[in-house]
């Protein structure tokens, strides 16, 4: 395979908890497109958020994916601070630095949801559109404003409207100023947001093509502008279904939900979670025990179903 076209994908996950089965079933995807490709896969730990992200739950990650077969080719704890993305402030700041100099970035003072923005934002969580209340102050108002408490940064977006076609959700259109609004780069206590790092992250790692759940997809289109403004390559996406429990809720760590560690203390062998997995995406057309490597031949991107699964 020519090294130009190499798929170069990633599973990228937040360790902010033990992984449930949506992550396992991101990581199964993302897996499965890049071997089915021949292509390379990176495991990048997206740790951006000090008060959520703890280096046991990095290990858990990389222990869960062992066991359910995955395998990785670059990143992970076993290449240092490399694929860490909270030892990645540097060059952070340097693409925020050339922002700047665009002129595309101002200070703000308020603190509305600002504690969530190194966060990946969730679908299920709603659509704040930032007011612009700070877009634009005076120097004076901001040298009065500044006494009270250290800014954010905030992206100065235009009216312009940002189209895609993702390979699993088809068209997607989204006009940054009206239904995205300026948003966060550097939260007010230093810690970049994960619209930046996921974009420098992606870039300088060569990745080419993006699998992550649906509720990514609004965040998409403003990645696409930061890549255009900072010279950078648009990714393949293909932004998948979630999973949903019984009652309705998204599968999450932050309520608690079945996790690898409950599934595997009961004995459950991987290949039934792989089978489980592989049949709620469509790969399968029944539940079976079966290996994420028996999959490979089989996967095709036109087998992914789009509507979110609900789990018995």
């Amino acid at each position: 395979m020519n090294d130009e076209k190499k798929v170069i994908g990633r599973f990228a996950p937040s360790p902010s908890g033990r992984m449930h089965l949506g992550n396992a079933f991101s990581a199964l995807l993302a897996w499965l497109s890049v071997r089915s490709a021949g292509g390379e896969l990176v495991l990048r730990l997206e740790d951006l958020d000090p008060a959520r992200c703890k280096r046991a739950y990095c290990e858990q990650v990389e222990e869960d994916f062992r066991w359910l077969g995955l395998t990785w080719d670059r990143g992970g704890l076993e290449e240092g601070d490399t694929y860490l993305q909270s030892k990645r402030s540097d060059l952070y700041r340097t693409y925020t630095e050339f922002l700047q100099e665009k002129g595309l970035l101002y200070p703000c003072y308020c603190s509305r949801n600002e504690l969530h923005a190194a966060s990946a934002p969730h679908r299920s969580d709603g659509v704040l559109l930032y007011g612009g209340a700070c877009r634009s102050l005076t120097p004076e108002q901001r040298k009065e404003k500044a006494k009270l408490r250290r800014p954010a940064l905030r992206v100065r977006v235009p009216n312009e409207r940002i189209s895609f076609t993702d390979g699993v959700m088809g068209e997607v259109s989204q006009n940054l100023e009206t239904e995205c609004g300026d948003f966060i780069l550097r939260r007010s206590d230093g810690v970049y947001a994960y619209q930046l790092a996921v974009v420098v992250d992606d870039a300088l790692m060569g990745i080419n093509q993006v699998v992550r759940g649906c509720d990514l997809l609004d965040s998409t289109p403003r990645q696409i502008w930061l890549q255009r403004e900072l010279g950078f390559a648009t990714p393949e996406h293909y932004h998948i279904p979630l999973l949903y429990g019984s009652d309705g809720h998204r599968l999450s760590k932050r309520q608690r939900d079945i996790d690898l560690g409950a599934i595997r203390a009961k004995g459950t062998a991987p290949e039934e979670v792989i089978g489980l997995l592989a049949h709620w995406a469509g790969l399968l057309e029944r539940p079976k025990k079966v290996s994420a490597a028996e999959l490979i031949s089989e996967f095709d991107w036109a087998k992914v179903q789009k509507m979110d699964i609900v789990v018995p």
